[in-house]
Parts: structure tokens; C-alpha cells; sequence
């Protein structure tokens, strides 16, 4: 399969390695489009694909043109790409907000799917959920989520409208996990530790967390009580929580982050 990337950027790049690690797509067969001057030079060092910098007729020789630049440039060079674009390629937008039926419109193209993706994508093992304009085939279909699957996990969303919560709960989740360890840490510095080791306490406890969640077969509240006994550490802590309405404010943070995603799309 050939394969153009619009957007060599950390996701777009992602998706690239792993589908060179995978054997799904040959070096010479990844076309890499990236504007950024010093990045395509440091690609072209690194030998990652055939890179330029520019939106090029080349484009129609491909499979599968993937969109990874941010959703604010799209407007951009849409007319530019719907003009080399060929009626029997896929398109993968992995652009946050940005509707199946606006792409079809921008580019006078039907063959598209779209996609979020997250960061862990980055080692493999991301959370990718994608949905398809009603043109694609279940052949194109399962070769688009062959090359996703290669990034980690895939889910098929029939209606589309589900992407901006997906943005706003796994999309974004990364950060929000980010956020909560770096808070733990800080506390752990507060408490006494040098940073390495409140660092260390932190990640291992995430880990082998996640862990007991994938391994487990108790619920998470089961999960919960069998580390907070009555009256004791962790019921103080997640009282405490409680009191400062951590779980509803997260919530709340992830509905803002659909509401953008949403607006995004608009």
C-alpha cells in the first residue's frame, strides 16, 4: 500500500513508524508532506519516506492520503489538495472537530474516514476510534483499520457525532492523566521527597494500578474499598475529594473539552 501523510508532525509521524515497523507500508511507498522547513530536513536525515514540503500532483499516485495537520490550517491548503486528488483514494482525517461531510465538501471528495487518535499512539498503543462516509467500502474499511491497529487499539463508530466525546475522553485523556500524576508528584515533594523519588513512588503506583484495572475482575468502586478502609489514610484522601468535588470537576472538564470539539467542527 502507498501511503501520503499531510502533517509529518508527532501523530502524523506515529501513525508512519508504525506502519513501517508493521511491514503494512514500504519506506519508498510513505510520502511525507511537511511545510516545516527544519523538520523535513530532519526527516529526509533520518530517511523516514520520500519527504517535500509542498502539496504536490504526486499525491494521486497514492492509496491513502492522510490529514495530521491541525484543524486551524485545514481551510489552508484544501483547495490546493482538491485539485491533485483522485477519485479512488481514501482519505484519513485525523484532525480534531473537523466533520466527514466538511471534508467531502472542501475537497469535492467522497472516499473519507475519519479518526482520533491519542498520543500513546507514539509507542504503539494508542486508543483510535474512527468513523466513514457512507461511500467506503468494508474492503477499504478493513484496511484502513488494519493500518490504525498498528498504533495501538481501534473501535468503529457508526454515528460520527461520538468523535467529539471520543476527543474529549481519550483523545485528551493523556493530559488529563498527565495532570493528575504531576499533582501527585508535587505532593510527594511537598511531603518531604526529592523529586526523583516522588517521581518514581508516583509512576510505579499508575502502573501497577492500571494493571489491577485490566487484570481485576472487581469493579473500580470494589477496587476503591479494598484499598480505603473505614477510618483509615485513603478514606481521608478520597474525602477529601469528595469535599473539593474532584470527580465533578473532571467530568465537567472533559463536557468543556467535547463542547470545543464540537464548536471545532463548526
Amino acid at each position: 500500500m502507498k501511503v501520503a501523510i499531510i502533517g509529518a508532525g508527532n501523530m502524523g509521524m506515529a501513525f508512519a513508524k508504525s506502519f513501517i515497523q508493521y511491514e503494512l507500508v514500504k519506506k519508498e511507498n510513505l510520502f511525507l508532506i511537511e511545510k516545516n522547513a527544519e523538520r523535513a530536513e530532519a526527516l529526509r536525515q533520518e530517511k523516514a519516506g520520500v519527504v517535500i514540503d509542498t502539496i504536490s500532483p504526486k499525491l494521486g499516485e497514492y492509496d491513502l492520503i492522510i490529514l495530521s495537520v491541525k484543524p486551524q490550517d485545514f481551510a489552508s491548503l484544501k483547495d490546493e489538495l482538491a485539485s491533485v486528488i483522485q477519485p479512488n483514494q481514501l482519505v484519513l482525517s485525523i484532525m480534531a472537530g473537523i466533520s466527514i461531510d466538511k471534508i467531502k465538501e472542501s475537497l469535492n471528495h467522497n472516499l473519507v474516514v475519519r479518526a482520533m487518535p491519542n498520543t500513546p499512539a507514539l509507542l504503539g498503543m494508542g486508543m483510535t476510534a474512527f468513523s466513514a462516509a457512507g461511500d467506503i467500502t468494508l474492503s477499504q474499511l478493513k484496511k484502513v483499520e488494519n493500518l490504525i491497529n498498528s498504533t495501538g487499539r481501534a473501535v468503529f463508530l457508526e454515528d460520527e457525532s461520538l468523535l467529539d466525546a471520543v476527543t474529549a475522553v481519550s483523545g485528551s485523556g493523556p493530559a488529563y492523566f498527565f495532570y493528575l500524576v504531576k499533582a501527585m508528584v508535587e505532593a510527594g515533594k511537598e511531603l518531604g521527597f526529592e523529586d526523583s523519588m516522588a517521581s518514581l513512588l508516583v509512576k510505579q503506583t499508575m502502573l501497577g494500578s492500571f494493571h489491577l484495572i485490566n487484570n481485576s475482575e472487581k469493579s473500580l468502586d470494589e477496587l476503591i474499598k479494598a484499598v480505603a478502609s473505614k477510618g483509615g489514610t485513603t478514606e481521608a484522601a478520597l474525602k477529601r475529594f469528595e469535599e473539593g468535588l474532584l470527580a465533578q470537576n473532571l467530568k465537567e472538564g472533559i463536557f468543556a473539552a467535547q463542547k470545543r470539539a464540537t464548536e471545532l467542527s463548526k
